[in-house]
This record gives C-alpha cells, structure tokens and sequence, in this order.
C-alpha cells in the first residue's frame, strides 16, 4: 500500500484514506437521504471501515459512521443489527465523550427510534426520559433539542396508552414552543396539531 523506501508518503496516505472516508460518508448520507438505502449501506460500510482502520474504533468520526450505518439498517427494518450498532454506539460515546456530549445525546436519540420503530416501547422511554432530563439539565427547558426530546417522549407515553401523561408534556412543549418560537414557527404548527 505504501511506497516502498518513501516513508514520507504514509501520511500523505492516510490523509487520502480519511478523505476517501469522508467522501464515501458523504455520498451515503446523500443516498440515505434519498432513501436508497441498499447503496448507502455499501458506502456507510466502507467508510466505517476505513474510518475505524486509519482513525481507530472510538475516533468520533468513526462513531458517526457507526451511527448513520445503525439508522440505515434501521430504515431497512434490520432492528437486531441496527440496535447492537446502535447500543455500541451510544457505550462508546459516553465512555469516550462524556454522557452531555451532543453525539452521545443524539446517539440515545438514534436508539430510542429504534425502539420505538420495533414497538418496544419501555425500552424507548426509558432511553427518552434519561434524554430529555440531560438536555433540560444541559440545554435548559426552553431549548429546542429539550422541545424535541420532550415531544418524542409525550409520543411514547401516547403509544402506550398513557393519554394524561402525553398531553401534560404536549401543552408544555406547545407552550414554551409558543413563547420562545413564535405561533407562527413550524415546530409550533406542529406541537399545536398533536396536541388537538
């Protein structure tokens, strides 16, 4: 792979590696986005793997190829594969980052889609009710990512039957959404439509 008696050039390699990496992330998440998710996968596979080979298994980026592998294979309904990447996931970003760093809270999100995604829906809540505490404890209540975990939460207690639960974090969200938002906001728009 290397020149052989130029050892000047590995690096040159490895920065062409990581580029190569973060192209092919790149064109995956394009083909995710458009929802062909067979040649995402390809590409979010060989990325992965070159990620974890030239930057290492806990390197961040890694992690978010890791991570957008999981919601790929989420979107295909392969839920065992989709949860154990995503369960190492969310273990290595609170090992390596801390449990308040943005990709460790998106990568609980992640796996609470899952989750909910199979139907399990204890599984989700309890992955949803940790989020929301650490972004009202992080973020603030007032703060969009608390908006949304708290709304993701009220969904899940709706889905399992618990109505007056549901609706109490509903009206919350819709009223801070209201203040801090505008009425005219679309997140607003949209809190005010599950509420009805």
């Amino acid at each position: 792979m290397y020149p052989f008696g130029k050892f000047e050039n590995r690096a040159a390699c490895r920065d062409g590696e990581k580029a190569r990496a973060s192209l092919l992330h790149r064109v995956a998440g394009h083909l995710d986005f458009e929802g062909k998710w067979s040649e995402a996968e390809k590409r979010y596979v060989d990325a992965f793997e070159t990620r974890q080979r030239v930057l290492g298994k806990e390197h961040p980026d890694t992690l978010i190829s890791m991570a957008n592998l999981a919601s790929t294979y989420s979107n295909q309904g392969r839920w065992e594969v989709a949860e154990e990447l995503g369960v190492q996931v969310v273990e290595t970003n609170k090992r390596v980052l801390g449990e308040k760093h943005p990709d460790t809270l998106t990568s609980l999100a992640n796996l609470a889609s899952t989750y909910s995604n199979q139907g399990r829906w204890k599984d989700a809540e309890e992955l949803e009710v940790q989020l929301m505490e650490t972004h009202k404890r992080v973020l603030g209540e007032e703060h969009p990512d608390t908006l949304i975990s708290m709304a993701n939460l009220a969904s899940t207690y709706s889905s399992q039957g618990g109505w007056k639960e549901a609706e109490e974090l509903r009206v919350r969200v819709t009223e801070t959404r209201k203040r801090v938002l505008g009425e005219e906001h679309p997140d607003t728009l949209t809190s005010m439509a599950n509420l009805a």
